[in-house]
Parts: structure tokens; sequence; C-alpha cells
């Protein structure tokens, strides 16, 4: 019954945000170190945020400085916001609670040229 559901992705314009959004059911997000991965088509799966249950974050140098990983722990839900958005930034997202080794289905986002 532990879910992570992803929500946000769209279509964007280079340069433009987007907010995504993981909102968790069945455990407490909050408790659990987690993480935001993207796949892009023909590469490899790649983990572009962290977020600790104590609130530290870290980024991978490709979007570090344009993306902002944080907690709501009212919420329930994770963030990822994504500035200065780039075609390479193409891909489908999803969060990943380590804790509970438990995957978000993901959401789609195409940044177009």
């Amino acid at each position: 019954q532990v879910q992570l559901r992803e929500s946000g992705g769209g279509l964007v314009q280079a340069g433009g945000s987007l907010n995504l959004s993981c909102a968790a059911s069945g455990t407490i997000l909050g408790f659990n170190n987690m993480d935001w991965y993207r796949q892009a088509p023909g590469k490899q799966r790649e983990v572009i945020a962290t977020i600790t249950s104590g609130g530290s974050t870290g980024y991978a140098e490709s979007v570090r400085g344009r993306f902002t990983v944080s907690r709501d722990d009212a919420k329930n839900t994770m963030y990822l916001q994504m500035r200065n958005l780039k075609p390479a930034d193409t891909a489908v997202y999803k969060c990943y609670s380590r804790g509970r080794r438990v995957w978000g289905q993901g959401t789609q986002v195409t940044v177009s040229s």
C-alpha cells in the first residue's frame, strides 16, 4: 500500500520552469531519504536530486543551481522545482524512497527549443 505518485510534468519551452510533486501514501515521506531520478530516451537512469530525512539536499552537477528539492511534511510531499530548463532535461522523472525501496510511476517532462 506504500505508493509514491509524481505529478506536474508537461511540455515547456527552453528557459521555462516546472514544479514536480511526489505525494506519498502509506508511508511518512519525511522519515526516509528520498531521491529524484530521471531517464532520458536512449540514456541510463540517473539520480539528479536527493533529500535526507534530516533535510540535507544534494544535486547532480547537470542540474545544480537550476533545480531545488524540498519537502513539505504537512502534505507528505516532496517537490522538485526546475528552472531554466533545457532540452537535455527532457526525461521521465521519478521519485524514490530509499527507506521503503518504492518508486513512483513517473511523470514526463518535455523541454522544447
